[in-house]
């Protein structure tokens, strides 16, 4: 067994930090409780007006975060969102943990007195990890927080609570401060030669996110080892069969698509994590009210997710595989005698900054389904709704049925090709497989 050795003034045992609320000195109330109520109050914010309990604390966190990265100009350009969820529900899940006894916290424990208040302690660590990240939304956080522990009153153990919940946050937020994210993204070179990646119209913008392959995973080893197949060669039958398709189906103008398929690529042109969070929160909310389980489900996603994008980003610059825009007009380079160049070729959707392969939705649908398939009946059936398309509503049968609508969505809009879409959910569901064999986060 390892000894004890002291890091920074904690205890760490056997790889796992160990942390006790009462060993730290951070007041018996909370700061920004206290100054939350003395702030003036902002209108557009959606308070609190009961004290929540169970899952129903998370989910008003995880909506916290989905209203904030809907905001325009809060979210940082270089930033990937599904960061910021990962340590949002990593905090609560370790907070409820410290304050229940319950579940297997994520690389850490903290240690809370009995009788602590978990309600308490997810609702200051959701907090404390949204101001961190986006103290421009400081004051509307510190108005949900005050309103959260005021409806709670002084109950026994809210004090303990809050106090395991900054702690909680403030040793998550310093585990995570290196890990990459903050670099400088480096420029990449536009592609000359058949296949390569270059920007697309009508911007032509610079790749995004170049260097987030190199940010730290959460927990996973290696985003390397979940690279999809090398991409077909360009004079292949699979090539010009897929180049095909969504130079029929995903035109900005196209007879073949139907209206099915045309508002399947409108519905699922938001970001596609944040389907998945709301997906999450009506299977939660529909079964019960398990604050340990909600917790432990919506961390065990968001971590996945977020090594998910850190993975696929990793494929889409090892392999560098223009879009169906570039490929399409510059079909007479190829050397397939099978695809017809289209110089003016547009698609229905506009395109996004960064290569093609594997595609983005088809990872993150295929890993939060395969996940949330160990949690959940696989054929649930959910109703889900879209930023994009107020007031419709797309109903399911199953989760892979969502994962593969929201993939091929893709190909409907003219932005990635069915060979894209398929290594993004081989990429997914092993990623997905490999997080569930992992002994973190299990109840």
């Amino acid at each position: 067994m390892t000894s004890p050795v002291s890091r920074r003034g904690l205890l760490i045992a056997g790889g796992t930090t160990v942390v006790s609320v009462a060993a730290v000195a951070v007041g018996a109330t909370s700061t920004s409780f206290a100054a939350a109520q003395t702030a003036a109050r902002v209108p557009s914010l959606e308070v609190t007006r009961q004290a929540r309990t169970g899952a129903a604390v998370v989910i008003a966190w995880n909506q916290a975060l989905l209203e904030i990265v809907r905001t325009a100009g809060l979210q940082p350009p270089t930033i990937h969102p599904t960061r910021s969820f990962a340590l949002l529900h990593a905090a609560i899940h370790n907070a409820v943990v410290a304050t229940t006894g319950k579940g297997t916290p994520y690389r850490f424990a903290v240690h809370a007195p009995s009788g602590a208040s978990p309600v308490a302690a997810a609702a200051q660590a959701g907090h404390d990890i949204l101001a961190a990240l986006y103290p421009a939304a400081t004051v509307d956080l510190g108005h949900r927080l005050a309103d959260e522990l005021r409806a709670l009153g002084h109950t026994p153990g809210r004090d303990a609570g809050i106090t395991a919940g900054r702690l909680t946050a403030r040793l998550l937020l310093d585990l995570r401060a290196d890990d990459g994210s903050a670099a400088v993204p480096p420029p990449l070179a536009p592609g000359t030669e058949p296949s390569q990646y270059r920007p697309t119209p009508p911007a032509n913008s610079p790749a995004v996110f170049t260097h987030w392959s190199a940010v730290r995973p959460f927990l996973i080893k290696r985003a390397d080892r979940f690279r999809p197949e090398a991409y077909p060669d360009l004079a292949s039958r699979r090539y010009a069969a897929a180049i095909n398709e969504v130079q029929r189906l995903g035109q900005d103008t196209s007879g073949g698509r139907s209206e099915d398929q045309t508002e399947q690529a409108n519905f699922w042109a938001a970001p596609i994590w944040n389907y998945w969070n709301e997906i999450t929160q009506t299977a939660i909310g529909a079964e019960g009210n398990d604050l340990v389980r909600a917790a432990r489900v919506f961390a065990q996603l968001n971590l996945a997710l977020a090594d998910a994008v850190i993975a696929f980003y990793d494929a889409k610059y090892h392999f560098r595989i223009w879009r169906p825009i570039t490929a399409i007009r510059l079909a007479d380079q190829d050397g397939n005698p099978a695809t017809t160049a289209n110089p003016s070729w547009n698609p229905l959707a506009t395109t996004p900054a960064d290569p093609s392969y594997p595609g983005a939705h088809s990872v993150v649908s295929q890993t939060a389904a395969t996940l949330l398939s160990q949690e959940f009946d696989p054929r649930l059936r959910l109703a889900v709704t879209s930023d994009v398309l107020p007031g419709v509503t797309r109903r399911f049968r199953s989760l892979q049925a969502i994962a593969d609508e929201a993939g091929l969505s893709r190909l409907y809009a003219g932005v990635h090709t069915r060979l894209d879409h398929y290594a993004g959910q081989e990429l997914g569901h092993r990623l997905a497989r490999s997080v569930i064999t992992q002994p973190e986060l299990r109840p």
